[in-house]
């Protein structure tokens, strides 16, 4: 015989109890008000300690959950923390970059553990210059990851005059409003460049668009080494999308090889995009051309030959920025986090 659910009213014998799905079936149950039986379930002093241990042991004895996405609403949080790339410098480089896809690993394990969603955006600002405005707008995120200041410094200095909860990826400048974490740039060019000049190097190329302030401090580091040591360097404006990467090296050694022998690399992808241009032109690392990279992404010990780079660290920074984050999340006004960059010594420098 069928059995079916018993509806008020109804007597039927072989009718089961109808299942509790919301708080107004578990009121109904506990005869209360749907009110009582949500504050008593956030454990509100209001309701008196007997009733509302009565219904938290009848919400258990049915299995109930409440909708966890309608008492974030009520509560006006939502348990996801935006996370935005902005690509104001270079909109074909895409988020599959190892740098990118490096990070944001180690901010979802981050995140996870505090018990956030990740909602990620792709973001080219000359098609929408309100972008930041729009994700904080939306209702539909806590709090807001910034992954590199692009070309939008001026436009995160604004959102930061009104908006606390937001930490970003990128440089530190003194005076600046935003709350960073990052690697001290400038001093790991100087690192790259004393590595190269040490060893050997006298002509020192930098590859990467000085556009964006972490390239540009990272190559302001490396002329201040240049100049105080009587060494000559030149920039050559490199993009990270990987096909105009290969393009603009390959463009570059044909025309100037003769000219340099030392690289600096503005990152760790641009880096493995030279040691394949320079291999098909059959010119040896390190024994024609030193290089080194930044960022000491996993695969950099894995190249042949292994890469000498400049290491930030980046599981220690996604750890700093979910933690600045929710800190300010509470309502405090944290100061940035800036990491001392280290030289790692593999064998292309």
């Amino acid at each position: 015989m069928n059995k079916k659910y018993a509806e008020p009213g109804e007597g039927d014998e072989e009718a089961l109890p109808r299942p509790i799905r919301t708080i107004t079936d578990l009121a109904r149950v506990a005869g209360v008000s749907p009110g009582t039986v949500s504050r008593a379930l956030a454990g509100k002093s209001l309701v008196n300690a007997k009733t509302r241990d009565r219904i938290q042991a009848l919400a258990r004895e049915h299995g109930f959950q409440p909708n966890q996405m309608a008492s974030a609403l009520r509560r006006q949080k939502t348990g996801v923390i935006g996370v935005a790339i902005p690509l104001g410098h270079d909109r074909q480089q895409q988020i599959s970059d190892s740098f990118f896809m490096t990070l944001l690993g180690h901010l979802a394990d981050e995140l996870t553990e505090k018990g956030y969603d990740l909602m990620l955006r792709r973001v080219i600002p000359e098609r929408d210059e309100d972008w930041l405005d729009r994700f904080i707008r939306s209702g539909i995120i806590d709090g807001v990851i910034v992954i590199g200041q692009s070309d939008q410094f001026d436009r995160i200095e604004e959102v930061a005059d009104g908006y606390l909860p937001m930490v970003v990826w990128g440089n530190h400048q003194e005076g600046q409003r935003h709350c960073v974490v990052g690697a001290d740039n400038r001093l790991g060019g100087r690192l790259a460049a004393e590595r190269l000049i040490a060893a050997g190097a006298k002509r020192l190329a930098f590859f990467g668009d000085t556009g964006p302030f972490e390239f540009a401090a990272r190559y302001a580091g490396a002329r201040d080494v240049a100049q105080a040591m009587g060494v000559s360097i030149t920039s050559v404006s490199t993009h990270l999308s990987p096909e105009q990467t290969s393009k603009e090296i390959s463009s570059f050694l044909a025309e100037h090889r003769e000219e340099i022998d030392g690289i600096f690399a503005a990152s760790d992808s641009i880096a493995f995009a030279c040691m394949q241009e320079l291999r098909k032109l059959d010119i040896k690392v390190p024994g024609e051309i030193k290089l080194v990279g930044f960022d000491d992404l996993p695969i950099a010990k894995q190249t042949l030959p292994p890469l000498t780079t400049i290491r930030q660290d980046i599981e220690a920074g996604a750890h700093g920025l979910v933690d600045l984050l929710l800190r300010r999340l509470q309502g405090d006004e944290t100061e940035s986090l800036v990491m001392p960059p280290r030289l790692i010594v593999r064998e292309t420098a």
